[in-house]
């Protein structure tokens, strides 16, 4: 396999080990309400997924206009945000890692259904921003994760073919959405066990001990 046309990452999960404030986010929004989130709710309906789907999910059967959507985002966000300031750091190896891919001028972009605030937050925190020369987010697309439509749109704005890229996803609904736009996976597992990320080419811990060539030989399965 000649070196991949593109390495597209989530965000949520798989740069940062996140996914356990966004957690204490939500179950603060839900105790706002009266109402309990538990960690398997949050694996099954949240994790991977826009803010839309959510409080769609969070408030199914209620009338949900888009301006209601955007409120209930901002606040659970910004919980998250206050948070998570503190702790913030990337997964281990992401920084050497990245500095590999572009050493051999293999193209990074982002694929995050978080919110361009969020996005924002990470880059202010973690200092890898000038590796990214695209950033697709939540806010861009109509479908969330498991559908493709994130996937392939990153994969046009770059002008390279989704067969020929490579995601980084730690969710069960992200990696369902590079695997349906044609990309090889390699899943995080951060979040999820490598049991219930067994559909990825690929499952790594962490970044610390991958190489381009190793990346190659795990996504061809020698």
């Amino acid at each position: 396999m000649p070196l991949p046309a593109a390495a597209i990452f989530d965000l949520d999960g798989t740069m940062v080990d996140n996914n356990p404030f966004h957690i204490k986010a939500w179950q603060a929004f839900y105790e706002r309400r009266g109402r309990i989130l538990t960690e398997a709710d949050y694996k099954t309906h949240i994790n991977g997924r826009t803010n839309a789907d959510v409080v769609k999910w969070i408030f199914e059967g209620e009338p949900i206009t888009d301006a209601d959507i955007a409120a209930y985002t901002d606040e659970k966000e910004s919980l998250y945000r206050d948070i998570y300031a503190d702790f913030i750091k990337p997964v281990h190896g992401l920084l050497p890692w990245l500095h590999q891919l572009q050493q051999h001028a293999i193209p990074i972009a982002m694929a995050t259904s978080g919110i361009p605030d969020n996005i924002n937050f990470f880059f202010q925190h973690v200092p890898v921003q000038p590796f990214f020369s695209l950033v697709v987010n939540g806010t861009q697309i109509k479908k969330g994760k498991p559908d493709p439509e994130i996937y392939t749109l990153t994969a046009q704005k770059l002008g390279v073919n989704p067969t020929a890229c490579v995601a980084f996803e730690d969710s069960v609904p992200g990696v369902q959405s590079a695997l349906a736009a044609g990309m090889k996976v390699v899943a995080v597992t951060t979040t999820h066990t490598a049991a219930e990320l067994s559909m990825a080419h690929a499952i790594i811990p962490d970044f610390s001990n991958l190489t381009v060539n190793e990346m190659i030989r795990l996504i061809e399965n020698i």
